[in-house]
């Protein structure tokens, strides 16, 4: 008898210790204990937004650049064409074509690292999708003038030139309030007429690019293959195959600060 009182004791034993670790932890008034005393497994600690965009040390602010008369052109009244621009400043300046590749991600990337670029923009690749670039302008990036339908533009006439680029200009005057200074030929062909087109469209520099910022790395137009202070260079979109823009940005933002550079507003130095 005393044996199986003593069996059925440790049974009910047995039973209230599983009970108790099945039921979750109370307060004093029967509640659920808050999560704040309990095991918590938080999100990581958040991060500096260089190293969230793949930078391993911040981007060196770029200097305040001495007020300078634009390279001289090949005659007084025509706009110089540049893709350096000589300067003792450490930078280097970041140039889009077309707008083709519309991520929001890269609308982050130029805020939050307060990066200074230029976007030339062709009426005909942007489209219905002008609300994009009015985000970007809206965090700090420059507009500018890259034709109605992105011809070639060296060996056509007067008026067929004329009409692309003034064309542009009042596109995104409607669009953005402002009539852009900057204009880059698509292909980056021109001729003396592209010349007097734009400086009649109310252009002040053409702008092109001594590197180029590829799938993997950059390559050169001429001059030594290594950024120098003073280097445009445009940044190749591919919407479709390659690296993102921001993947692309995010490799040539490395080699940038590997040579001992930084990141300069175009609109500042023209």
């Amino acid at each position: 008898m005393r044996t199986r009182g003593l069996a059925a004791a440790l049974l009910i034993l047995a039973t209230l210790t599983g009970c108790a670790r099945s039921v979750e932890p109370t307060d004093h008034l029967g509640g659920r204990t808050p999560d704040r005393v309990r095991p918590h497994h938080g999100p990581a600690p958040h991060q500096p937004p260089y190293r969230r965009w793949g930078l391993t040390t911040p981007l060196a602010p770029a200097p305040t650049p001495a007020s300078k008369p634009p390279p001289p052109g090949r005659h007084p009244h025509l706009p110089p064409v540049v893709d350096h621009i000589p300067t003792r400043d450490r930078v280097v300046f970041l140039t889009y074509d077309d707008g083709a590749e519309r991520d929001p991600r890269f609308v982050d990337m130029v805020r939050e690292l307060r990066l200074p670029v230029s976007m030339f923009l062709t009426d005909s690749v942007v489209g219905p999708a002008y609300a994009h670039f009015s985000r970007l302008q809206s965090v700090g990036a420059n507009l500018q003038n890259h034709t109605l339908d992105h011809p070639a533009l060296r060996g056509l006439p007067y008026a067929g030139q004329r009409a692309e680029i003034c064309g542009q200009q009042d596109k995104l005057k409607s669009r953005f309030g402002l009539r852009p200074r900057l204009f880059r030929p698509p292909y980056g062909t021109y001729d003396a007429t592209t010349l007097r087109a734009a400086a009649d469209c109310g252009i002040t520099a053409i702008v092109l690019w001594r590197a180029s910022m590829g799938p993997t790395d950059l390559t050169y137009t001429h001059g030594s293959p290594r950024l120098r202070p003073g280097d445009i260079v445009a940044v190749d979109p591919d919407e479709t195959t390659g690296p993102s823009l921001r993947e692309r940005t995010t490799r040539l933002l490395r080699r940038v600060q590997e040579q001992g550079l930084t990141v300069g507003r175009l609109e500042d130095y023209l």
